[in-house]
């Protein structure tokens, strides 16, 4: 399992168009082979800070949507709001710490 974690940072004005954009396309990409779970997560003190946080069967699957129209359409579009670039993470868990 793949964790893949992209952090984006917005122009303040771009973050509704942003969360539109990610609304419409949200189940395409959950539901992309070898996706097994998407999260959106915003920054608790910088609003147009947001990160997205998945789970990939493989970082063959994570590939093979990076070269899809799916993510080529949403990618094209996303990339024109940043005020930063982005930053991204692929891990793997090596631990879950039980109480």
């Amino acid at each position: 399992m793949l964790i893949r974690i992209v952090r984006m940072t917005f122009h303040e004005e771009k973050v509704a168009a942003f969360l539109e954009n990610f609304e419409i396309h949200k189940k395409s990409i959950r539901n992309f082979p070898g996706c097994h779970h998407l999260e959106l997560w915003q920054d608790e003190n910088k609003k147009n800070i947001f990160m997205t946080y998945s789970h990939w069967e493989s970082e063959e699957h994570l590939n093979q949507y990076r070269d899809s129209e799916l993510f080529n359409n949403v990618w094209t579009f996303t990339k024109t709001l940043f005020s930063e670039k982005p930053q991204a993470f692929s891990s793997k868990k090596l631990q879950k710490v039980e109480k």
